[in-house]
């Protein structure tokens, strides 16, 4: 029995700083009154645990204010410069890598392409490992100041028994990640989806917060989203939910990359886009897929070309896809990001507002906005990066 009581203050005492971390990371700096009410703690264990977290140079005092007829407040905040996190986002064209402290401002980054037909694992481990270190060099960072380092990758990411990514738009089956980034890394890791990192980040710091029920698609040579249900990530009974790309918009249509025809990522892809205007006679711009689309997009805007019937298509597609989805998720908001979906969104928001509308139930789109993400095309790395954070959050 002594043994137990003596667990459960311990935990107890975790619980209570994990809760205090997370309301004075999010509330930004407050007093330990304010962390009081906020958290429904007694002022002495807010101060038993504050002068703990100081100590540990977690949280620092930064001011203070006036109180009402007594000794001003002093502020608290969490210590940006405690540590560092790591994320990496594994895209079709590229293995991005950042690094952060602890109040996400970005202090280093490295781009290392992929050839968008070639996703050998082992090129894309050697990628990751030499971000890592790329990122840890340029910001002067200690690897020893480093809380974790988070990858969103795309696929279904499986984490026991041991971490393993099934990315079939990859050729990848059962590829323990984890343990091959071991072999060059002892920093902590996690991994995920790209969306449901990208996800996180819209949740935490983005269009999403405050939203307890919300998708956040992920639009750039594939396609993905995550499923936000309860304010947390549904992954569905195997951790595949939420991949969107591969519902079926046309019976019989295009074969995909998966293997499978007709699925949305078919025709939405950034990858597919630009094989659809090829198709049809257009001549992409030389370079890589951002470039390609964005010029396709500049001729789209006038009547009459290939690039405007490619992309007249695209918007029925997607729109008829997000109706879909409002009438099965019935969700408070839909958010669009990725480097593609951000392009498509600044030109044509509104025509997808419409399209899902014409395709969807009047109430459950009454009750549904349509946004853009707002953290831009790096969002998928910085969810990433809240990974190893929210661990740490949680103590």
């Amino acid at each position: 029995m002594a043994e137990r009581k003596r667990g459960t203050v311990r935990d107890l005492r975790r619980d209570n700083r994990s809760v205090l971390l997370w309301s004075l990371y999010f509330g930004g700096a407050r007093s330990r009154q304010e962390l009081s009410t906020a958290t429904g703690l007694s002022p002495a264990s807010v101060s038993n645990v504050m002068r703990e977290l100081i100590d540990d140079g977690i949280v620092a005092e930064v001011g203070s204010v006036d109180s009402d007829g007594g000794r001003p407040r002093v502020l608290l905040r969490v210590n940006p410069e405690y540590g560092y996190v790591i994320g990496v986002d594994v895209g079709e064209t590229r293995v991005q890598v950042e690094l952060f402290d602890l109040g996400m401002t970005e202090r280093a980054k490295a781009d290392f392409p992929l050839d968008p037909r070639q996703h050998d694992a082992e090129a894309v481990v050697a990628a990751i490992l030499a971000g890592i270190s790329t990122v840890l060099t340029d910001s002067g960072v200690h690897s020893g100041s480093i809380l974790g380092v988070g990858v969103g990758v795309p696929g279904v990411v499986q984490q026991h028994p041991e971490v393993s990514v099934d990315a079939q738009t990859f050729g990848w089956r059962d590829v323990p990640l984890e343990r091959l980034l071991r072999a060059g890394t002892d920093l902590p890791l996690r991994i995920d989806n790209g969306a449901n990192t990208m996800g996180q980040a819209e949740l935490w710091f983005g269009s999403g917060r405050g939203a307890q029920n919300a998708i956040i698609g992920l639009i750039g040579s594939g396609v993905g989203a995550a499923i936000i249900s309860h304010g947390s990530a549904d992954r569905g009974s195997t951790a595949s939910a939420g991949e969107w790309g591969h519902t079926p918009v046309i019976v019989g249509g295009r074969t995909c990359r998966c293997g499978n025809v007709g699925c949305l990522e078919a025709y939405v892809g950034a990858e597919a886009m630009l094989e659809r205007y090829e198709e049809a006679g257009g001549v992409p711009a030389q370079g890589d897929q951002e470039t390609a689309l964005a010029a396709m997009l500049l001729e789209a805007g006038t009547p009459g070309t290939i690039g405007q019937k490619i992309m007249d298509e695209t918007v029925l597609y997607l729109g008829a896809s997000l109706g879909g989805l409002i009438n099965l998720l019935n969700p408070e908001r839909i958010i669009l990001g990725g480097w593609a979906g951000l392009l498509l969104g600044e030109r044509y928001l509104e025509a997808l507002r419409e399209t899902a509308r014409r395709h969807s139930l009047t109430h459950p789109f009454s009750t549904t906005s349509i946004e853009l993400c707002r953290l831009g095309p790096d969002a998928v790395a910085l969810g990433a990066a809240t990974l190893p954070l929210e661990r740490f959050l949680n103590g």
